[in-house]
């Protein structure tokens, strides 16, 4: 079972060092270009839905991952404005971080290269429960009435 506060903690650790902070710069030049949203969305996706791991708590974090994934997609098709600008601007960096095959820990050490990312993942769920929470009852809303 992935402890969700040691992640988080760590995942804090990241989100302050200057390799994130490079992906925050990034992600503002990339939220202006919605193409290059799409394509980073994609690769987010595909990372996240590709990992294999049978642990309940990675599971959680792959979930919440995606649903990130999907608002930056409402976001842009402009059936979701419910958010601070900033938030969304770390989600991007987030889902960069995530997205980029250069990161602390090579991806391509199992388990231990996606680490980081899931760390990252936790600390974004952890300090901003509260949006996507909010987006998720936006997004059950929007089935619900068939507006996805």
């Amino acid at each position: 079972m992935i402890n969700m506060t040691s992640l988080a903690d760590k995942g804090l650790r990241i989100s302050k060092n200057a390799f994130f902070n490079f992906m925050i710069s990034k992600a503002s030049g990339i939220m202006k270009k919605p193409v290059k949203v799409g394509l980073l969305l994609t690769t987010a996706y595909e990372k996240l839905t590709n990992s294999n791991s049978s642990e309940s708590g990675f599971s959680q974090i792959k979930e919440i991952g995606l649903r990130l994934v999907r608002l930056v997609k409402a976001y842009y098709k402009g059936t979701y404005r419910d958010i601070d600008t900033k938030t969304l601007l770390l989600g991007v960096a987030v889902l960069l971080y995530v997205a980029t095959p250069l990161d602390l820990v090579p991806d391509f050490i199992p388990i231990i290269g996606f680490a980081d990312d899931l760390s990252l993942m936790a600390w974004f769920i952890t300090a901003f429960q509260e949006e996507m929470q909010k987006f998720q009852v936006w997004e059950q809303g929007s089935v619900a009435v068939g507006h996805s």
